[in-house]
């Protein structure tokens, strides 16, 4: 056998922006385990593959660098959104994909349920930061709505915040169910999808048609809104 060292194939340098991806995914999953608090830029910098300078060279700091998870994240979100929320099927299809969709999102990305859907810091400065990114959301997700077939049901009336309002109903509760999710990680996937699609899309589908609820004195006549109760308490049995 020779003894003769073999030469190494050179090492592929990395580009600023594939260096920076490998950053924040570590970052992502450093964050998701050990919190805000617990996050070290040197545990950051080792499982990157860099000496932490490196890291300090894309980030500033580590609020800078939870910055842009954030930002990155509510980015994904709503290109999910998007995607799914505008495409072919019926108003129940799409809205049953997003729900799937932002499932194997959260399952895929612990850092959501653990970081940003919930602000855990406890730090002025970034839970300033967190309110920022989450209006942003909000007002992004609203937009989304307003393009869907009957949403402007929900702004008859001179409601014109209605729709930033169902964007909240819609965002809090699948924040909180993501977070619920995150600390019960025995029920699966297809659960968390039906019971959004439930709470969610039973109520929104009568929306689209017309249908909204008034106070006791202008409300539709009692007995259309017991049939139309009746048949969608049948499809909340059948799922």
């Amino acid at each position: 056998m020779s003894t003769r060292l073999q030469a190494r194939a050179p090492r592929k340098r990395l580009t600023a922006a594939a260096r920076r991806e490998v950053i924040e995914l570590a970052a992502m999953d450093v964050f998701a385990e050990r919190g805000y608090h617990g996050a070290a830029m040197d545990e950051i910098a080792r499982r990157s593959g860099v000496t932490p300078p490196v890291v300090y060279d894309h980030f500033e700091s580590k609020p800078a660098l939870h910055r842009r998870l954030l930002d990155r994240t509510r980015d994904d979100l709503l290109a999910m959104w998007r995607e799914n929320l505008g495409g072919d099927g019926t108003l129940e299809q799409q809205i049953a994909q997003a729900f799937d969709a932002w499932s194997r999102y959260v399952e895929a990305n612990p850092y959501a349920p653990r970081m940003f859907f919930r602000e855990t810091t406890g730090i002025p400065e970034v839970r300033a930061m967190h309110r920022e990114i989450a209006a942003e959301a909000n007002d992004a997700l609203a937009e989304i709505l307003s393009g869907l077939p009957g949403s402007a049901h929900l702004q008859a009336e001179g409601a014109p915040l209605a729709l930033a309002m169902a964007a909240e109903v819609i965002r809090g509760g699948l924040t909180e169910l993501a977070i619920w999710w995150s600390e019960h990680p025995e029920v699966s996937r297809e659960q968390i999808v039906a019971t959004a699609m439930n709470t969610v899309w039973v109520g929104f589908e009568r929306v689209s048609g017309g249908e909204t609820w008034r106070p006791s004195s202008r409300r539709p006549v009692r007995g259309q809104r017991l049939r139309l109760g009746t048949e969608h308490v049948s499809r909340l049995t059948a799922l």
